[in-house]
């Protein structure tokens, strides 16, 4: 047990030890893979009107989840996306910011892994992390600094300030967030990673002949709109949708959790390999 989740599964994978979620029954099966500084309580929203089989995992460096010793970058973290989706058999997956990095990566080497894709906030594509992501990154470990190891509430505050950052005029869900942060802590690992990116060219994607959902928002400088324009571009079958204010999971709540389902609902049977 973890976070005040219920029971999760510790799954070997390549050298990390992966802590996973599995909620929901039957098909389809979708993988969710968090962002940055994220965690399973981050992404289980995004997919709570989502049909079928649920699962969700704490990427590499977060909760639960261990890694190996030494550097370690996208496509580890695309591999740790794989055997998830390889043990619960998940046709379809969602990733967000990093994870939405680690899907591209995956697709690279695998263009028809899944039959549908979701793509939400993604933060790099063909180019290292924005200037504002390293940023945040250095601003989250300040605050876990400065907390020494003392998860009282003036350093949960401190940490919940710099999440908030992400939603501006909310601290819904930055509490637990926080809390999780104060716990696990941040790998130091994951400064390498924003340093690198996700592709090494958007042309590679061009196999990716499945239907694809990206999803992005205005005046978000750690997911630029740019980024997303470019990873519609470059999926054959992919549809954008932008909207006004960052944070849409605070902001336009109900419709992202019903786009992302119905965009889901429509995954007819297994990929091809």
């Amino acid at each position: 047990m973890s976070l005040g989740l219920p029971a999760t599964t510790i799954l070997p994978a390549g050298g990390a030890r992966l802590e996973c979620l599995a909620t929901g029954t039957g098909t389809p099966v979708t993988v969710f893979a968090h962002g940055l500084a994220g965690d399973i309580t981050q992404t289980r929203p995004l997919g709570g009107a989502v049909a079928g089989t649920r699962v969700f995992f704490h990427t590499r460096g977060h909760g639960r989840s261990t890694a190996p010793g030494g550097a370690w970058g996208y496509r580890d973290l695309a591999a740790d996306l794989d055997t998830v989706a390889h043990r619960y058999r998940a046709t379809a997956a969602l990733g967000v910011s990093l994870g939405a990095g680690a899907l591209c990566r995956l697709l690279v080497d695998a263009p028809l892994r899944f039959s549908r894709l979701v793509f939400y906030l993604p933060a790099a594509l063909d180019e290292p992390h924005p200037p504002a992501a390293r940023d945040r990154y250095e601003r989250l470990r300040a605050a876990l600094a400065a907390a020494g190891g003392r998860p009282d509430e003036r350093a949960l505050a401190g940490v919940v300030a710099v999440l908030a950052a992400d939603a501006p005029g909310t601290t819904v869900g930055l509490a637990q967030r926080a809390a999780a942060l104060l716990r696990y802590g941040l790998a130091a690992d994951l400064a390498g990673v924003l340093d690198e990116a996700p592709v090494p060219r958007p042309d590679e994607l061009a196999a990716v002949d499945v239907p694809a959902l990206v999803l992005a928002a205005h005046d978000d400088p750690v997911h630029p709109v740019e980024v997303a324009g470019r990873l519609a571009q470059a999926l054959p079958r992919a549809e954008l949708h932008v909207y006004p204010r960052p944070a849409p999971l605070v902001t336009a709540r109900a419709d992202l959790r019903g786009r992302i389902s119905g965009f889901l609902a429509a995954t007819a049977g297994p990929p091809s390999r």
